[in-house]
C-alpha cells in the first residue's frame, strides 16, 4: 500500500499546472491539508474549487470525500501498533486442538512470498532522483554524515552507518547519551548530511531533530515506510519501503534491501578511494590488534 502523498508524488507529471498547485498545497501540509474543505484548500491554493474536484478525480476518487475516506483509513494504519494488529489481524490467535500433523509452524502461511513481494515492490518504486541524490551526498567527501534510528530502526542506522566508516571518512552515529547528542546537534551546519530512519509509529523527536538540521542548512535523507514520515516534510531525499507483514511487526526486509542498493550505489561512485580508505581501515585494524589478519566480513 502506498501512501496518499506517494501517489500525488508520482502523479505530478501528469497534472495540470493547476492542479499541481493544490497538490503542492497538500503535500506541504500532508496529512492535515487533506481534511480541509474544498473552498479553502481551494483558496489556499489560488485555484477554484472545480478544480480540487477533478485533481481527486484524477487520483482515482469519485469526490472529496471519497479521498477523505482514503485518507482516514491511511492515518489508521500510520498508527497501527503491533498490539493493535495482533487484535485486528488474528496474529497468534490458537488454533482448537492439536497443530495438524506435518504442519511447519516456524515458518508463517505467506512469510517467504510476503518477503519478495514487497522488496520486489519496494525496489521498483524507489525514485531514481532521489536513489542518486542519497549516493551523492553519501560520497561527497566534505559532508560529515550523520545517523539515526528508532526503536527498532537504530540497527539499519548502524548498519549502513558501519558500512560507510569503512569506505569513507566523518561519519557519526548520533549517540545515545544526552551531553555526546546534544554535542554532535548543536554542531550541525550546511556541509553535513542527516540521515534518519523512521517508521509507523513515527517517533516525534527525528521529526524536531530533522527540523533542526534543515533550519541548520544540513541536508536531510530519509528512509521510511510507504505512508510517509511527518520528517518528509523536512527531507530532501526520501525512500520509502513497503514493510508489510507476516506477523505484527512490519518488515524492515525491504528497508535492509534500500539500505544495501544505495550501499551498492555508493562503493560504486567512491571507486577507488573506497577500496583505499576500507584498505586503510583494515590495515589499522590489524596494527592495533583489533582483528586477527585471517578475518573476514564479521
Amino acid at each position: 500500500m502506498s501512501s496518499l502523498a506517494e501517489e500525488i508524488r508520482q502523479r505530478f507529471g501528469d497534472l495540470s499546472p493547476a492542479e499541481r498547485k493544490v497538490a503542492r498545497v497538500l503535500l506541504a501540509g500532508y496529512p492535515a491539508a487533506g481534511f480541509e474543505t474544498v473552498a479553502t484548500l481551494a483558496e489556499r491554493a489560488t485555484v477554484s474549487a472545480p478544480t480540487v474536484i477533478r485533481f481527486v478525480n484524477r487520483l482515482g476518487y469519485k469526490g472529496f470525500p471519497d479521498f477523505q475516506a482514503a485518507l482516514r483509513g491511511e492515518l489508521e494504519e500510520r498508527r497501527a501498533s503491533p498490539l493493535q494488529l495482533y487484535s485486528t489481524r488474528g496474529y497468534g490467535a490458537a488454533s482448537p486442538g492439536a497443530p495438524e500433523e506435518g504442519r511447519d509452524t516456524a515458518h508463517p502461511e505467506g512469510g517467504p512470498d510476503v518477503f519478495s513481494s514487497e522488496v520486489a515492490r519496494t525496489l521498483r518504486e524507489l525514485p531514481p532522483h532521489d536513489v542518486r541524490t542519497a549516493i551523492s551526498l553519501l560520497c561527497h567527501p566534505k559532508r560529515r554524515i550523520i545517523l539515526v534510528g528508532g526503536r527498532f530502526t537504530h540497527l539499519l542506522a548502524q548498519y549502513l552507518g558501519l558500512h560507510l566508516m569503512q569506505l569513507r571518512g566523518d561519519v557519526v552515529i548520533l549517540p545515545d547519551r544526552d551531553v555526546e547528542r546534544t554535542a554532535v546537534l548543536a554542531g550541525l551546519g550546511r556541509q553535513d548530511v542527516l540521515v534518519v530512519f523512521d517508521y509507523r509509529r513515527y517517533e516525534p523527536d527525528k521529526t524536531v531533530i530533522a527540523g533542526m538540521a534543515a533550519q541548520c542548512g544540513s541536508k536531510v535523507v530519509l528512509f521510511t515506510d510507504a505512508w510517509l514520515s511527518p520528517v518528509t516534510g523536512f527531507a530532501d531525499v526520501v525512500l520509502p519501503s513497503h514493510v508489510a507483514e507476516p506477523s505484527p511487526y512490519d518488515s524492515m526486509v525491504p528497508t535492509l534491501a534500500t539500505v544495501e542498493t544505495v550501499l551498492a550505489g555508493v562503493i560504486g561512485q567512491l571507486g577507488e578511494e573506497g577500496r583505499s580508505h576500507l584498505e586503510h581501515s583494515e590495515d589499522v585494524s590489524r596494527r592495533a590488534g583489533i582483528q586477527p589478519d585471517d578475518s573476514g566480513p564479521a
